[in-house]
């Protein structure tokens, strides 16, 4: 069975920084693309930064610069680095997982990959 468990959200001040992880078990993360989203209240989920299986990374134009995207296969981990967070960054965060050789930009944009994970907040306050 396939879990992917979220974690490292919080509450920050507009600057703040946030390290959030993806624990996964049950497949390999090296063999799946992956990617984070958020979803904003009254908002549909959008894709934020997403890596191919042949690890091409693609950034949504508003995040560009402050979020980075990292796998770490010995720990089957999907992380995100965020940085210089704004208002307009808080949200629920999920991480998901999917087989499919998409590209980077395609798994952004297709919201239903195979595997998702419960979600975590980040909230962002001024």
């Amino acid at each position: 069975e396939v879990h992917l468990v979220e974690s490292g959200g919080g509450s920050v001040q507009v600057g703040g920084s946030l390290r959030l992880s993806c624990e996964v078990s049950g497949l390999f993360v090296e063999d799946y693309a992956v990617g984070w989203f958020r979803q904003a209240p009254g908002k549909e989920r959008e894709g934020v930064s997403c890596m191919s299986r042949d690890g091409s990374v693609y950034y949504r134009n508003s995040v560009k610069y402050r979020f980075t995207i990292s796998k770490d296969n010995t720990k089957n981990t999907i992380n995100l680095q965020i940085s210089s967070l704004n208002p307009e960054d808080t949200a629920v965060y999920y991480c998901a997982a999917d087989p499919t050789e998409y590209s980077d930009y395609e798994v952004c944009n297709e919201m239903h990959l195979e595997y998702w994970g419960q979600g975590t907040q980040v909230t962002v306050s001024s």
